[in-house]
Formats: C-alpha cells, sequence, structure tokens
C-alpha cells in the first residue's frame, strides 16, 4: 500500500517512450502513480496494491500475459499523441474502469511529507545540499516548514556554474529563515575532472565529489545526522535501478555512502515529477524568481562540455551560454505566435573546426544552442526560434566569445535525445 494515497495506478514500461507521460497524465487526474519496468516481480506489484496498471508497450511486442495473475484492470498503450484523446483514454481507465476517486493532491502530498521528515528527524539538524535551482530551493522551502530552525543549508560553489550565479544564489537566501554556508571549491572540482571525457565518470566524480565536501563540511558544523536532497522522481527513473534501464545517472541518487556519518538521506521531493516541483513551490510561498527558473544539472556546466573539461573551455560555454539566456530571455516569441523556450543554454562540443577572425585562420571549437519546449522535462520538441535571432546568437557568439568558430542548433527532440548532451 501506497503511504501517500490509498489509490495508486502503476505504469509499467515496456519499451514505451511515453512511460512519463502515461504517469504525469493519471497524477493530473487527482490518483497516484507510479513507473516500474516490464520486468517487476508480480510480489513486488501486490506490495503496492495498485488499483490498475498501465502497459506502456514499445515496438517490440512485449508479453505481458504474467499480469493477468494479478486479477486487476489493465491497459495497454502501445503508442502515445500527447492529445486529448489519450489524455481521454487515461482518464476512462482510471475513473470508469479503476472506479477510482481522484482524492490525491499536493496538499496531501506536501502533508505527508510534513509528518514523514518529523518522525525521520525529531529535534534533531538537517543538512540539505541547496543549489538554488528549483529542486533544492523548494526541498528548502518543505524542510524549513517541517522542521523549522533545525535546517543547514550548504551551497558548495563547485565552479561549473553559470555566469555569477554563485553569488545571485547566496544573495537571494541571505535574508531566508535558515543557517546558508557557502563553500568555493572550483579549484577542487576542477582538479578532479582533469582528463576525463566520459560523461559518466565526470558525473560519478562530481557526485563523489561533492558528498565528500559535504563530509568535511558537516564535521565542522558539529553532529548533523541527517543529509537532504532536492531529487525529484525524472532523477530516479532516469538513473535506473528497480525503475529501468539507466539513461544517465544523477549525482544525488544512488545511496548513502557509510562513511558519510548520516543516520538517513532524506528527499521529500522524490515522489515529484518537475511540474508538480513548482506547484509545491507556489503553494509553500516561494518567488516566481525560483519556482520558474529553468533546471539547471547538477553537474553543471561540466556536462555541457563534451570531452575533457579545460579552465579555458568552461569560461568559453559560460560565456556563450550567458549571450544565449539574455537574447532568449529578451526576444518576445508570443508576438510572432511562438512558444517560449522552456530551457535553453550552450554547449561546447569535442569538434574543432577551421574558421577566419579577420585575416587570421583559427582552429577553434564550434559551440551547440539548444533550446526545448517542454511540460514535464521528461519530454520535448526542440523550440522553433526564428532565423534572424538565430543569426544574432551566432554572431554575438563567435564575435564576442574566445575559442569559438561555430555555431549550430539542436533541432532533436526527446526521445530520442535527451535535453542535456551528457
Amino acid at each position: 500500500m501506497n503511504p501517500i494515497t490509498n489509490e495508486t495506478i502503476l505504469v509499467m514500461d515496456f519499451g514505451g517512450a511515453f512511460k512519463e507521460l502515461a504517469a504525469r497524465a493519471v497524477r493530473s487526474f487527482g490518483v497516484y502513480s507510479e513507473i516500474r519496468p516490464g520486468s517487476y516481480a508480480i510480489e513486488k506489484i501486490r506490495k503496492f496494491n495498485p488499483i490498475g496498471i498501465i502497459l506502456a508497450l514499445g515496438e517490440n511486442a512485449a508479453n505481458y500475459e504474467h499480469l493477468t495473475a494479478l486479477d486487476i484492470p489493465i491497459l495497454a498503450i502501445s503508442n502515445w499523441n500527447n492529445d486529448e484523446n489519450d489524455r481521454e483514454k487515461i482518464r476512462s481507465f482510471t475513473f470508469e474502469t479503476c472506479t477510482a476517486s481522484g482524492d490525491y493532491n499536493l496538499d496531501v502530498y506536501i502533508d505527508h511529507q510534513i509528518n514523514q521528515i518529523k518522525s525521520v528527524v525529531g529535534n534533531e539538524k538537517i543538512l540539505l545540499a541547496l543549489s538554488g535551482g528549483v529542486d533544492s530551493s523548494v526541498c528548502a522551502a518543505l524542510l524549513s516548514r517541517a522542521v523549522p530552525g533545525q535546517l543547514v543549508c550548504i551551497f558548495v560553489d563547485h565552479g561549473f556554474m553559470r555566469f555569477d550565479e554563485g553569488d545571485r544564489i547566496e544573495t537571494a537566501f541571505a535574508g531566508q529563515n535558515l543557517n546558508f554556508v557557502r563553500i568555493n571549491a572550483q579549484d577542487r572540482f576542477l582538479s578532479k575532472v582533469a582528463g576525463v571525457a566520459d560523461p559518466e565518470k565526470k558525473r560519478k566524480i562530481i557526485g563523489e565529489e561533492f558528498i565528500a565536501v559535504f563530509e568535511e563540511e558537516a564535521k565542522k558544523l558539529g553532529h548533523i545526522p541527517y543529509f537532504a536532497q532536492g531529487t525529484i522522481y525524472a532523477d530516479i527513473v532516469e538513473s535506473g535501478g528497480e525503475y529501468g534501464a539507466v539513461i544517465k545517472s544523477h549525482h544525488n541518487v544512488g545511496g548513502l555512502p557509510e562513511k558519510l556519518g548520516f543516520n538517513k538521506i532524506v528527499e521529500p521531493l522524490a515522489g515529484l515529477f518537475k511540474d508538480e516541483v513548482r506547484q509545491l513551490g507556489q503553494k509553500l510561498g516561494l518567488p516566481d524568481e525560483l519556482t520558474l527558473r529553468q533546471p539547471f544539472p547538477g553537474p553543471g556546466l561540466a556536462i555541457r562540455v563534451t570531452g575533457e573539461i579545460t579552465k579555458d573551455r568552461l569560461e568559453t560555454v559560460r560565456h556563450a551560454d550567458a549571450l544565449v539566456t539574455e537574447e532568449i530571455e529578451k526576444f518576445n516569441f508570443a508576438e510572432l505566435g511562438l512558444a517560449t523556450p522552456s530551457q535553453y543554454f550552450a554547449v561546447i562540443t569535442n569538434t574543432r573546426s577551421v574558421g577566419t577572425k579577420g585575416h587570421e585562420r583559427t582552429y577553434d571549437y564550434a559551440i551547440v544552442v539548444r533550446a526545448v519546449i517542454t511540460d514535464d522535462y521528461m519530454t520535448c520538441t526542440y523550440a522553433t526560434i526564428p532565423h534572424e535571432l538565430l543569426a544574432h546568437i551566432s554572431s554575438r557568439i563567435t564575435s564576442e566569445v574566445s575559442g569559438v568558430s561555430r555555431v549550430a542548433y539542436d533541432i532533436t527532440s526527446k526521445p530520442p535525445g535527451t535535453i542535456e548532451w551528457e
């Protein structure tokens, strides 16, 4: 039985890339949903006591006859257009076939998590990894409400932040009723990833170092038995394990190392999709500046530098990213009847090409601009950006950013690509 609600519909992953959309559709109708792989054991499914199962089928037909032993309603879906017909199919299955009451909402989630946090933390202190992004900011707000006066927030500036971002984060939380500690560890992190090109290795190195920094700082602050993270459901699903195949590892997923010395990791947002986290933040009274902020990965610009990270390449992508952000945010997309991009950034590739600046031959890197439209950050389409804006962005990057000879625009949707390049 799910402790949050009496009604759960499981979405079983049989290769359907739309599994997240199906699960989010169920939740939008007021019924809790979770995603599990098609190979999930029957006995584990029974522990959820689901009122129904949705099968997200891929191109190859999957054998799911064993699920009929559960004797509960099953809806098999082989394609998804994310339109009203698909939503009606989910709604009909949820209410007419499964006879759900639809009593789940974010207020229920808040109450449940506050009670859980109180029961786990008690009167002890809890340490939060505060990046200043949406997830960690909402996590801080929820923890503060649950255990006021017991939260210590540590912001680790690993040097992979966007332009002036560390200072802006510190300013944003300066007036908050919490203990904010900033750790400047730029050189330390950069030395750890020196010479590393593989994206999974970069993520894991940064994750391990992130934990190490917290271990050191926790000792300086005295005994703090609990460690909080802003892990969300998308992080868990994409990191694999019992949730399916690994898409990419997230540095804030993977359990608690024994050497860390904390009693337990507290992840109060781990059951929420990205759009739900934003809604939760608004319910908790956070300003739009934080709740509507576009996502930024934990490893930061480290995974927007394809291949080996150097200080020069890092500064190049940081500068290019700032220009992309500036130009997209001041452009009026609505005036042209276009959707405003949900997320946008620059990537520096490991590819160099010949160019000219003045009368000199150059051999510099190619920058890729990425801008996407998405509601849930689990899937996306590339944003339609007018050619005149792309030309202006390209001109500014190639003329104002050192080490760049070429600019390209990424027109890949998710799936098959991911939003981030690494």
